[in-house]
């Protein structure tokens, strides 16, 4: 029905004529963006109400007390299931390396909260189809995990400092405001949906305008030509040329999607998005104020270096 609609829209209200460019265009930002809306607000409103019986303070002190790899794999968890970026990320972070958890296991959660939530998770979904959303998912958790424990063997505890960080950040972990109520959790639930579609609106409509740009005018063989299946360095090519640029993958999951439509192997047009996403240098300089340099040039070489990993893996499977 909305892909009817979507051909309606653009043939009878817009008079555009199908077997042109902008036909294709206008009918790819009108059906996708919909969907997605649709979707994200579904998907957002029962992580909300799941949220309303997990306190934050509660599964950091728990997280605190896990050993052999347990609180990493919590740590993991909860950053997949909390709608931040690599930025918004940072003070929870903050929160928890002040009550004196692991570092590794709050670089756990650092790693794996911007790269995988609800929303990129119906975004992948919605574009790429559930498996991929679900391989991808569980690639994010792990490269969290992984990259927590290895960060967490150097022993780098020195290398924190927080003399400028922000004082508060440790406050945002206690959500006192959590309701008890079943009619209370309902209400969070529906403000918690509509507030992140008022977030996010702009945000998806941005990037998949810019996706459908790419899908209808930008010729195939510009990006083949450097990010192809034939270059043995496209992947960590990819991954470079993510780092600089800092956008959430709401916004990239839509390119993303329009590179692979155009050639641009799987794994590679994802190890861009997930660069994007969890390495970016507004990222780099707010942790600066809170870890040495040698510290963030660890945790920016090891994410890096998995994100590559699976960009590599995901070029594999699908050409399986």
């Amino acid at each position: 029905m909305l892909q009817q609609f979507a051909n309606w829209l653009c043939a009878s209200v817009f008079n555009l004529d199908p077997t042109t460019k902008l036909y294709g265009s206008v009918n790819f930002f009108i059906y996708d963006t919909i969907k997605l809306y649709i979707l994200i607000f579904i998907v957002v409103a029962v992580i909300a109400l799941i949220r309303t019986f997990l306190p934050p303070h509660k599964i950091k002190e728990m997280l605190s007390r896990q050993r052999f790899a347990l609180g990493n794999i919590f740590a993991a968890i909860l950053g997949a299931v909390t709608p931040f970026c690599s930025c918004s990320s940072i003070p929870i972070f903050v929160g928890f390396i002040k009550a004196e958890m692991p570092i590794g296991i709050a670089f756990s959660f650092l790693i794996a909260s911007p790269l995988v939530n609800e929303v990129v998770f119906v975004l992948m979904g919605g574009t790429f189809g559930w498996t991929i959303a679900g391989l991808y998912a569980l690639s994010g958790i792990l490269l969290g995990i992984f990259s927590g424990l290895i960060i967490g063997k150097f022993k780098l505890d020195r290398e924190i400092i927080l003399k400028n960080s922000e004082p508060n950040a440790e406050e945002r972990l206690d959500l006192a405001y959590l309701p008890k109520s079943l009619e209370g959790k309902i209400q969070f639930m529906l403000r918690e949906s509509f507030g992140t579609l008022k977030k996010l609106w702009w945000i998806i409509a941005l990037g998949m305008a810019i996706g459908a740009g790419i899908h209808g005018y930008i010729p195939q063989e510009f990006f083949t030509q450097y990010l192809g299946a034939s270059s043995s360095w496209a992947v960590p090519i990819a991954v470079l040329i993510g780092i600089p640029i800092y956008a959430g993958c709401s916004t990239v999951v839509p390119i993303a999607f329009a590179l692979v439509v155009k050639g641009i192997p799987l794994g590679t047009a994802l190890a861009f998005m997930m660069a994007i996403a969890g390495l970016s240098l507004p990222e780099g300089i707010m942790l600066k104020r809170i870890m040495s340099a040698k510290l963030l040039a660890i945790f920016f070489g090891i994410t890096a270096a998995g994100m590559v990993i699976i960009g590599y893996l995901f070029n594999m499977i699908s050409v399986i």
